[in-house]
């Protein structure tokens, strides 16, 4: 059974566990070394989780028995609309496909209807997998984007909705 609870400033280092574990796999044949470097480092040192914890986003973690499988973080009346936003939602590759993203989606699904969501949005990689996964739970593409992160480097993305 997987068990879904809310991440804290002690689980730091294991969300950056599961980041450097699951980027190479997710990314490495869509991004440069350089540019996968360049984002687990913005993205999930210490200085930089410690923010995103101390401020909107909610991070949350999928767990079964002893083992610690992925997690998810996200953000109510994102932009100050009805919108909750899915910022990362990451699953160690061993544990995909066992249901363990679905667990997390309908968490972030069960605080959107909280909250009063009308819809629930993320931005995923064009060239990711994971986009027939957010296809098959009922999101849609809704634009593209590409966002400059700085250092030269562009995430070439959709943005994709799950209206509620």
């Amino acid at each position: 059974m997987i068990r879904i609870s809310q991440a804290t400033i002690t689980d730091i280092p294991l969300i950056q566990e599961i980041a450097h574990k699951t980027w190479p796999n997710t990314y490495g044949s869509i991004l440069s070394q350089e540019q996968l470097d360049y984002m687990l480092d913005l993205m999930y040192s210490y200085a930089s989780l410690l923010e995103q914890l101390k401020t909107k986003p909610l991070f949350f973690l999928a767990q079964e028995e002893d083992s610690f499988l992925g997690f998810t973080s996200c953000e109510n009346n994102y932009l100050n609309n009805k919108v909750t936003r899915i910022h990362k939602i990451y699953i160690l590759p061993e544990a995909q496909g066992k249901g363990v993203g679905k667990a997390l989606v309908d968490k972030v699904v069960a605080l959107a209807k909280e909250n009063q969501s009308n819809i629930i949005s993320l931005n995923v990689n064009k060239f990711n997998k994971a986009v027939s996964f957010y296809k098959k739970i009922g999101f849609e593409i809704a634009s593209e984007e590409d966002l400059d992160i700085g250092n030269g480097f562009l995430m070439e993305d959709y943005k994709m909705e799950l209206k509620l």
